[in-house]
């Protein structure tokens, strides 16, 4: 993109230099200060391209350490100082035409074939050269070539007024040049206040038309989203930079809000595709939320394992009963201290009424080393699963039995069949219960993990 951007740049400094010479030399040889006006407006065209071609290049430089957002406002520095360019140029062909226009003795100025030919000349030249410089700035969102497209358009309409002129001298009207060069001195005037404007809105971070709304209300419809709390928006270069920040609900877990923030993105990247997007997420409690929800919430901030959340609403009061886990090597005190800045955490978010009673127990071993039973042990744990299960009424086939030893009790693992119209609730129970049986029947085995699968119905 930036080869592409320089290329442009240079063939815009060739035109440029081509056409100040052509209008220079016939402006002196006819005496016209419309032609004359334009071979200085093309000089400074020309000074513009030049400066054009050394701001793309820098523009193009990656973010460095000085520089954290990268080059791209040199490209507006550049266009500023054309648009000063273009308003002392505009002044002085004015100057120059009121002079001539109430001078008792107005130099003469002659139609020549010359300047007509080198007018047609310029106005084919920039009608070409500000149509490819529009579309290459387009695409790769340019203020400086922007501001190169406005010179030849100007440059174009201003040579219109030139030509204007010299048909008037041509019919024997000498005033017709001044008023051309005034005709010339507007639209200068005209093309650098719209360079202008658009330059300084750049330098002063101004925000995209509509470029917020439209960022807005793309994010709003992403699931998940539950509303936009900030959004800031500046262009520099071809870059978009968006700061967002958007509220997700607090119960979602660190997995999904990554994911979600990269949603985001690829929205906001889908319409502008060079988009730096930043987002930060604020977390909120939604209307919806459950008191579980709430607990596991307040748990999972202070970093605790909980589970059988048990919530009941007694006589118009909330009680929550919790299972918590701590380290197995914490002394009772702590372990308490821990349990009892959770029920505070509980009641301080439901209410100083609720009822919070928590159950603590070790947490489970991690990477405890073990090995797998013999396989002689393995069928005798098989053999009596089998067997309770017998005695445990919507238990069916046991399978997939699993024994690992370790330094403080054997864990087992089985599979076991269980009609799957039944309730969770239910088969937990009966699973449960085939548990308690044996680990009273095996007092080695510390655990026991039976995983339920619903039984496919009979051919």
């Amino acid at each position: 993109m930036a080869d592409v951007k320089q290329k442009v740049a240079l063939s815009s400094i060739a035109a440029s230099a081509g056409l100040t010479a052509a209008k220079a030399i016939v402006g002196v040889m006819s005496g016209s200060l419309g032609l004359l006006s334009e071979a200085a407006h093309s000089l400074i065209d020309l000074a513009a391209t030049v400066m054009t071609y050394f701001a793309v290049r820098i523009s193009g430089k990656p973010a460095d350490a000085e520089h954290h957002y990268g080059h791209g406002k040199v490209e507006s520095v550049s266009a500023l100082i054309e648009t000063a360019l273009l308003f002392v140029l505009a002044g002085v062909v004015l100057w120059e035409a009121v002079k001539r226009l109430t001078s008792a003795q107005p130099p003469e100025v002659e139609a020549t074939p010359w300047a007509f030919a080198v007018i047609a000349l310029s106005i084919a030249v920039d009608f070409f050269r500000a149509r490819v410089l529009y579309r290459t700035a387009e695409k790769t969102s340019s203020h400086a070539l922007a501001a190169d497209a406005l010179h030849f358009a100007s440059d174009m309409w201003s040579s219109l007024a030139v030509l204007v002129g010299l048909f008037g001298i041509a019919l024997g009207y000498s005033w017709a040049d001044s008023i051309a060069a005034m005709a010339v001195s507007v639209m200068i005037c005209i093309a650098g206040w719209r360079l202008g404007r658009r330059t300084i809105d750049t330098l002063t971070d101004t925000a995209p038309a509509g470029a917020a709304d439209k960022i807005s209300t793309a994010i709003g419809r992403i699931p998940g989203v539950v509303g936009v709390e900030g959004l800031r928006v500046r262009q520099v270069g071809e870059v978009l930079f968006v700061d967002l920040v958007v509220a997700v609900s607090r119960t979602l877990p660190l997995d999904r809000v990554a994911a979600l923030k990269d949603r985001i993105v690829e929205t906001v990247r889908a319409d502008s595709p060079a988009a730096e997007v930043t987002v930060t997420t604020q977390p909120r409690a939604l209307d919806d939320e459950t008191v579980l929800e709430r607990v596991m919430v307040i748990a999972r901030n202070r970093a605790l394992a909980v589970h059988h959340v048990t919530v009941h609403a007694i006589e118009g009061r909330l009680a929550v009963s919790l299972d918590l886990e701590v380290d197995g090597t914490l002394s009772l005190a702590a372990a308490h201290d821990i349990a009892t800045g959770l029920e505070d955490a509980i009641r301080e978010e439901l209410g100083p009424g609720v009822e919070v009673e928590t159950h603590i127990e070790p947490l489970q071993s991690v990477d405890e080393p073990g090995h797998d039973a013999s396989a002689k042990r393995v069928a005798a744990v098989r053999d009596a699963l089998t067997e309770i299960a017998t005695k445990v009424d919507l238990v069916g086939a046991i399978h997939d039995v699993r024994v690992r030893a370790a330094d403080d009790g054997e864990i087992v693992n089985f599979h076991c069949l269980v009609d799957p119209a039944l309730k969770v609730a239910e088969v937990h129970d009966k699973v449960d219960e085939v548990e308690r049986a044996l680990r009273q029947r095996f007092p080695s085995i510390k655990r026991v993990i039976g995983h339920a699968e619903p039984a496919l119905p009979s051919a």
